[in-house]
């Protein structure tokens, strides 16, 4: 299967964040805290605009975010509200840049790296490229 990797679409992609959200509210009205396990990779989306290069490395392990540290709940906030930012994308058929996700909540999200942070963790729980969630970079000027 070299070269060819699976490209989902905006439906995929729109089912696959109702099922990550469904499972974090089942986990909070069942009285159990919310956890999400990310793979945590050498490189993380670093490759041209189609490609994630999280999709061909082998994850080195597994990273859990739940809400029993304060720093671990602040990612997952921040994860979550850039969640929604890319599901509105998704849904509008919209692309948005990196910046414009920061500047949507720039008191929330205190500097432009958090985003960037959230972004690349949605592209591996998603499995999908930064591309493919119509989030664009943009150069400076």
């Amino acid at each position: 299967m070299e070269g060819k990797h699976w490209s989902p679409n905006r439906y995929d992609l729109l089912k696959k964040i109702g099922e990550l959200t469904r499972s974090i509210i089942e986990d909070v009205c069942n009285d159990r805290l919310p956890a999400l396990y990310i793979d945590q990779f050498s490189s993380y989306c670093t490759g041209d605009p189609g490609n994630c290069c999280c999709s061909y490395d082998l994850p080195k392990g597994k990273e859990i975010l739940m809400l029993r540290k304060e720093s671990q709940a602040r990612r997952l906030d921040v994860l979550l509200r850039v969640l929604l930012i890319v599901q509105q994308l998704l849904q509008e058929n919209k692309h948005g840049s990196k910046r414009d996700i920061y500047y949507m909540h720039p008191s929330v999200f205190t500097e432009q790296c958090v985003v960037d942070r959230a972004i690349n963790d949605i592209c591996i729980l998603l499995q999908c490229s930064r591309h493919n969630l119509n989030v664009v970079s943009v150069g400076n000027g």
